[in-house]
């Protein structure tokens, strides 16, 4: 079976641990990484930096994006993705507590799939994660370039 991979773009540790145990507790994904800010993203996704070496062709099926992050923000991170044919196709979803029509609106102009704001109940947390991870994962199809 396909391995779902998750990457996971969140400095915050309270928020990071949530959408781990709610990832978990709803089988959606069989591996997630955590990124902590947008380099550390950009480095795992081109294997560059600490992941220099790392196998660049175990892309991720889906990417949840904070943009408030520290060395690089979010969009500046999609930004990146969308120019790099090997990235440009991967499913985006911001996942932020912003709510900012200018963020919303940013975030699709620079190719964003989804634009979610965080839930602060766990519960809504957990329900949104498989949300995303049902449609992002099991019904949603996506190319790969070569």
């Amino acid at each position: 079976m396909h391995t779902k991979l998750i990457l996971l773009v969140e400095d915050n540790a309270d928020d990071e641990l949530l959408m781990l145990r709610a990832l978990k507790k709803n089988g959606v994904a069989s591996r997630v990484i955590v990124a902590r800010d947008g380099v550390e993203a950009l480095d795992f996704l081109f294997s560059t930096g600490e992941y220099k070496g790392n196998n660049s062709e175990a892309l991720p099926q889906l990417i949840l994006l904070d943009l408030k992050l520290p060395k690089l923000n979010g969009h500046e991170v999609l930004k990146r993705l969308r120019a790099d044919q090997r990235t440009k196709y991967i499913p985006v979803v911001v996942l932020t507590s912003s709510t900012e029509e200018k963020d919303i609106i940013a975030s699709y102009d620079l190719g964003a799939n989804g634009f979610v704001q965080k839930p602060v109940d766990f519960n809504e947390f957990v329900e949104a994660a498989n949300q995303l991870g049902v449609f992002w994962l099991a019904v949603n199809r996506t190319v790969y370039p070569k």
